[in-house]
């Protein structure tokens, strides 16, 4: 048996003897027996095209069928080069973590978050650690609140064996923006409070 060929049959490809046929304007041009069928694309120098072999009677298209193939893959092309693959970046922390060191950490994750990248963030509790398992969800709180304005807790701080694992997710555009207004307001709010008399 021959491999089967990608895409719908065409020509002599097609098996059902009876279609209802579809010109090349989209316009019905009614049910015919397949030799018709094929003799009226032919007399258009165009292709037969099956695109609906599961109706009652099947239904078959008059189409330039090299021109349809190459559009519908410049469309796939195009879909993909709107795609992105996100990816999940991991940040390490530690129970007792220096101010400076979240600091990077956190510019780290705010620069993946940009790049429309999840953070895995991990804190593993070494030896004597996990009997203050508190400071670990103090160091994940505050790391959380660095990184508010550009991704949000997709997975809010738990357990996985000795660690602790929290996943960010970048926030939306329009997300974002709604965040950046709400903290102008705020500032314009507690400025007009503080205006001296």
């Amino acid at each position: 048996m021959p491999p089967q060929k990608k895409g719908n049959p065409i020509n002599e490809e097609i098996t059902a003897k009876e279609l209802r046929v579809i010109d090349e304007n989209g316009e019905q041009a009614g049910i015919m027996l397949l030799e018709v069928a094929q003799q009226l694309a032919e007399n258009r120098r165009l292709d037969l095209v099956l695109i609906s072999p599961n109706a009652s009677p099947p239904v078959a298209r008059i189409m330039d069928y090299g021109k349809y193939r190459y559009e519908q893959q410049k469309r796939e092309k195009e879909a993909k080069k709107k795609q992105r693959i996100i990816e999940v970046k991991e940040i390490r922390l530690s129970t007792f973590i220096e101010k400076h060191d979240l600091e990077v950490k956190t510019k780290n994750a705010i620069k993946f978050l940009k790049d429309g990248d999840k953070v895995k963030v991990s804190l593993r509790f070494k030896g004597r650690e996990r009997g203050r398992t508190e400071k670990g969800f103090e160091v994940m709180e505050r790391f959380s609140a660095l990184t508010e304005d550009f991704g949000k807790a997709e997975k809010k701080p738990a357990f996985e064996g000795r660690s602790l694992i929290m996943i960010l997710a970048p926030l939306q555009e329009k997300e974002r923006k709604a965040k950046e207004q709400a903290k102008e307001q705020a500032k314009v709010a507690e400025a007009a409070v503080n205006v001296p008399d």
